[in-house]
């Protein structure tokens, strides 16, 4: 047999749909075009004819004829009676084209090899696209279909099936995920790992929150409303900075959408992570007041040289400055990049730690909350401050209800 198959290494091939043709011939020719030079020490007089319809490869040597007993070279010419074995027809001085028996030539270990080394070169040329295609791609948002859950990370395929790594450390902290659904994120990087392109994605970044943003809000989208900073405690609450470049937008009520029906997808992606949207300013002292939202703020010592600032408010205020588990300050210290202490208005004294029933919302059913709120308890400490028969007795809740809802709250102020 002249020719040789290569039928497998081509599956390979046309399952790299990206892999142009031009750069497969050069490839296969470069494989081939090796063993010859492996054989014969050089592959100048030397075609390789690969048909990439059928899958197969043939080589076709060339050589000068010469008179007899004039050769000098027996790579590159043929004696003129060896010629006319082969056809007749020969003259001194032409070329003739000869196919090349491979398997005799060359052998059956070196085909294989060969086939070997073929199919290294397309792992690498695929490898290679898909580490170009997903770099290009770092920042923007994927989807995929779940493979395989894993303790520490999920197993994530596109579209065409290449592998994304999903990490526990990028997952929000109530994802959960089954086999076969889809799950959106942002491409956070592309790395190598055993000489495999690893797509890591994340679902807590706030580049996902950003882009996520700009799917749902078109004025982000064409580029007149910008997002400042965004930062994130992810699946709990974020804070997004945003500024309009047209005077006729409001960026806040473009961002949020009528009754929230912009912001709702978002939140629901995000685990019901709270998103406050307020207007980035160029004032600081304007920005720290917006930053800490929901709360109300007094008024303020900033000490701009130290990017320090002391912000003081009405007791009832500062626990939602705070808020739970002091999100609420830490999100407002990143946003601004200054360091924010909080003060009762009255004493300035720092405020003894307290917590919104508000953000109880997924431990205490809110009728309950409710409740609570209708006898004086808006905060986690007016609850406890109050004995439980004292409640039962203001609210008409049942006993274990207090008893679970002072437990609740006991173990959150004792995180603190």
């Amino acid at each position: 047999m002249a020719s040789i198959n290569l039928i497998d290494s081509f599956q390979e091939f046309k399952e790299a749909e990206n892999i142009d043709r031009p750069t497969l011939m050069k490839v296969m020719e470069d494989v081939f075009k090796t063993l010859i030079r492996k054989k014969y020490g050089s592959d100048e007089c030397f075609d390789v004819i690969v048909n990439d319809q059928k899958g197969d490869l043939e080589i076709f040597r060339r050589r000068t004829i010469v008179d007899d007993d004039d050769l000098y070279n027996t790579l590159t010419e043929i004696e003129y009676k060896d010629a006319i074995k082969i056809e007749p027809d020969y003259q001194v001085g032409e070329e003739l084209y000869e196919e090349v028996d491979i398997q005799k030539e060359f052998g059956r270990r070196a085909i294989l090899a060969g086939k070997q080394t073929l199919a290294a070169r397309i792992n690498d040329l695929k490898k290679n696209i898909l580490i170009k295609k997903y770099e290009d791609r770092v920042g923007d948002i994927v989807s995929g279909e779940v493979y395989q859950v894993w303790k520490k990370e999920v197993l994530i395929l596109d579209e065409e099936g290449n592998e994304m790594l999903l990490p526990k450390s990028e997952q929000i902290p109530s994802d959960y995920f089954k086999k076969g659904e889809t799950v959106r994120g942002v491409v956070k990087k592309v790395e190598l790992k055993n000489n495999q392109a690893v797509i890591i994605i994340s679902r807590t970044s706030p580049s996902f929150l950003e882009k996520l943003l700009e799917i749902e809000v078109p004025e982000i989208f064409d580029g007149l409303i910008v997002v400042k900073k965004i930062v994130r405690d992810p699946g709990e609450r974020a804070k997004v900075a945003v500024e309009s470049y047209d005077d006729r937008i409001d960026p806040v009520g473009a961002c949020v959408g009528m009754k929230g029906s912009r912001i709702h997808g978002i939140v629901r992606e995000l685990k019901n992570e709270n998103i406050d949207v307020i207007n980035w300013t160029a004032n600081t002292q304007l920005l720290i007041q917006r930053s800490l939202t929901p709360a109300k703020i007094t008024s303020m010592d900033v000490d701009m040289e130290a990017k320090h600032a002391n912000v003081y408010l009405k007791p009832d205020q500062v626990s939602l400055a705070i808020g739970r588990r002091g999100v609420n300050i830490k999100l407002a210290c990143e946003l601004t990049g200054f360091e924010i202490d909080v003060f009762r208005d009255n004493e300035g004294e720092v405020e003894e730690f307290d917590i919104d029933l508000d953000e109880f919302t997924d431990e205490i059913e809110p009728w309950v909350i409710e409740a609570l709120k209708k006898v004086g308890c808006d905060t986690g400490r007016s609850v406890l401050d109050l004995s439980a028969e004292e409640l039962e007795r203001r609210t008409d809740l049942e006993k274990e209800t207090i008893e679970e809802v002072r437990r609740i709250l006991k173990e959150e102020f004792s995180k603190e």
